[in-house]
């Protein structure tokens, strides 16, 4: 963890002049093509919508953004000066909190939020549309989004109601799926390990350990009726970017858990392309006409990690789904 944090801030300064950082020669494999190989964080700082606080403005200052990871830093230490030992929510603050109140469920040194916003100080990772925020969502998204049954889902996944059924919790919550494609930061397991051959790219993400493979020889997607979380990818190469187009997603997947269920229409861009020896930059495009007025997209910067990959253990102990569907089967039989 503290490794991670190490590389991002050694990089930062090779990164902040983005002419700089082109200038350097960019790692090429042992067959020509650009190495993407390696272990990858994507923690930052920058969040992915722009405040709205924020109004037109795309970049920060250099004492913004300063301010922003000295925030950070401060509040990382106060953390990390509490007890370890926290049993139970006691007024005092002994027990590390959301925004919303709720006790947190993992002590601060658990997670990997990032130091620092992106090297060239964007106001959010969403550069497309220009206000850095997601477009409106279609009418018949929005409707369904106003309906009574969408409205109870998100009071049983806010905890406002009981849980009724284990379908009622989202695809994170019983470790099915969470990062989605395009994948964004959380508050940890933000690496990502690329392995590459003249034919496939696989990726394997560090969040619930899902694998992407990449096909680079041609061959044609999955039958239309093979519908998949991650979609279906195929790759090629542009010049020195490795262009990633997915398609074939199913009905449940997500990008990111606060946005809407996507449709089978979802199609996702992704364009990699190795800057320097610690720098991989990713940009995607999102076009899903059922769920957003219009396409979107926007770019996050990667940098190299010596790792390791930890392995994310979801389902072991977790007893999270048996409890919330016990107890709402107590609350139900004392009414």
């Amino acid at each position: 963890m503290f490794e991670r944090i190490t590389a991002v801030l050694l990089v930062t300064v090779a990164v902040a002049a983005p002419g700089a950082a082109q200038a350097q020669t960019a790692p090429t494999t042992e067959w020509g093509s650009p190495d993407l190989r390696g272990v990858w964080n994507n923690s930052t700082l920058t969040p992915f919508q722009r405040p709205e606080a924020l109004g037109a403005q795309e970049f920060l200052t250099e004492e913004d953004a300063a301010a922003i990871a000295q925030r950070r830093a401060d509040q990382d230490a106060e953390l990390a000066a509490r007890s370890a030992l926290r049993t139970s929510a006691d007024p005092n603050g002994s027990v590390d909190r959301g925004v919303d109140g709720a006790p947190g469920s993992y002590n601060n040194f658990w997670m990997e939020r990032g130091t620092s916003v992106v090297p060239d100080r964007r106001t959010s990772i969403i550069t497309n549309p220009p206000n850095g925020r997601l477009p409106d969502v279609a009418a018949d998204m929005r409707a369904w989004m106003e309906s009574d049954d969408a409205r109870h889902l998100a009071d049983v996944r806010g905890g406002r109601l009981p849980l009724a059924h284990y379908d009622q919790l989202d695809l994170g919550d019983r470790c099915i799926w969470y990062r989605g494609v395009p994948s964004f930061p959380t508050a940890y397991n933000n690496n990502y390990q690329i392995f590459q051959t003249p034919d496939v790219v696989a990726i394997v993400q560090e969040h619930i350990h899902d694998v992407r493979f990449i096909p680079l020889d041609g061959r044609p997607n999955v039958p239309d009726s093979v519908r998949q979380y991650g979609g279906d990818a195929r790759g090629h190469w542009e010049g020195d970017t490795l262009v990633v187009e997915t398609t074939h997603f199913n009905e449940h997947a997500f990008i990111r858990n606060f946005a809407p269920t996507l449709s089978q229409a979802l199609q996702v861009v992704e364009r990699f392309t190795r800057v320097d020896e610690h720098t991989l930059g990713y940009e995607f495009t999102v076009t899903d006409a059922n769920t957003w007025a219009r396409p979107w997209g926007g770019s996050l910067p990667m940098t190299s990690s010596s790792g390791p990959m930890f392995e994310y253990a979801c389902h072991e102990g977790n007893y999270g789904m048996t409890n919330m569907l016990a107890g709402s089967r107590m609350e139900e039989r004392g009414k």
